[in-house]
């Protein structure tokens, strides 16, 4: 049923004369600024995959050959490296979906977050991969 039917219909009941109060009957309900869309929900799911490549790439960065060997930290290396460009890629699909501004419940704004932390998570993942290759 198309919005020009809807109006009429609505047109004809008794109360709503005119077709501005017919006009406000179909609006889709607003965006609240606390509510979970699949756009947040996206931008969240890919802003945590960052973190948690921060968090590998932090700790596959600061520990010591010593104990560990060269070997565990490469693997921490690299699922900083995989962590963060998944938590990345995530990010820009959601922004590249994204059709308004912040505010709007399309995660723009977690998705920028998302490709920060990514980004600082695949840093941090070829630095520390870079000193378990030259150490070995």
């Amino acid at each position: 049923m198309s919005v020009r039917n809807l109006l009429a219909a609505a047109a004809a009941l008794p109360g709503l004369a005119t077709p501005a109060a017919a006009y406000v009957l179909v609006q889709p309900d607003p965006v609240s600024t606390t509510g979970l869309t699949a756009g947040r929900f996206w931008s969240l799911v890919a802003a945590a995959l960052g973190l948690a490549g921060v968090v590998v790439g932090g700790l596959a960065l600061a520990r010591a050959t010593g104990r560990t060997g060269t070997r565990s930290r490469g693997r921490g290396a690299v699922a900083a490296l995989a962590a963060g460009a998944a938590g990345a890629a995530g990010g820009g699909l959601v922004v590249a979906a994204a059709e308004g501004g912040p505010g709007t419940g399309y995660g723009i704004v977690g998705g920028y977050v998302a490709l920060v932390i990514g980004l600082i998570s695949m840093v941090l993942g070829g630095l520390a991969l870079a000193r378990s290759r030259r150490t070995a």
